[in-house]
């Protein structure tokens, strides 16, 4: 048998030492968390995404009755943004979440799902996503979903 240790990196920012592309790529996903359908879970998720051409598409979840009918922000955004744009890679998805009009106070990382979306679009482009996962008192930047996921489904 042997062992393996798989470590991912992380660097941690305040939101004031962020570039002004990534500020204001957080703003837009604080804005659109505002505009989430959240009436069973009350917590509401804004994603945000720049494109190569500089376009920023948003989501937001949008809940079910019918669980699991609903859709995560972070899948909601990325798949605006792969259906307007199909031909332009994703530089930077943002996320952030809030609950009762308050964010979060740490970030909060993508379920498997969207992770395992994001590595596709990934595949896609040929290209990382840089990925901002925001919390009012620190912001989690990450080179590539692959950080978030080590050890994905993938084709055989």
């Amino acid at each position: 048998m042997r062992e393996k240790t798989i470590e991912i990196k992380v660097k941690v920012f305040s939101f004031s030492e962020l570039s002004e592309e990534k500020q204001m790529l957080i703003e837009k996903a604080k804005e659109v968390s505002f505009g989430a359908y959240a009436p069973y879970s009350q917590f509401s998720v804004g994603a945000a995404v720049l494109l190569e051409n500089g376009e920023v598409v948003v989501g937001s979840n949008q809940e079910n009755v019918a669980y699991p009918s609903g859709l995560c922000a972070e899948r909601t955004a990325m798949f605006a943004a792969n259906a307007s744009y199909p031909r332009v890679a994703p530089k930077v998805l943002a996320i952030v979440a809030q609950t009762g009009g308050k964010f979060l106070k740490n970030p909060i990382t993508p379920c498997g799902a969207c992770r395992q979306v994001i590595l596709e679009t990934e595949k896609r482009f040929g290209k990382e996503i840089v990925i901002l996962l925001f919390g009012e008192e620190k912001i989690y930047e990450i080179s590539s979903v692959k950080q978030l996921l080590p050890l994905a489904f993938d084709e055989i």
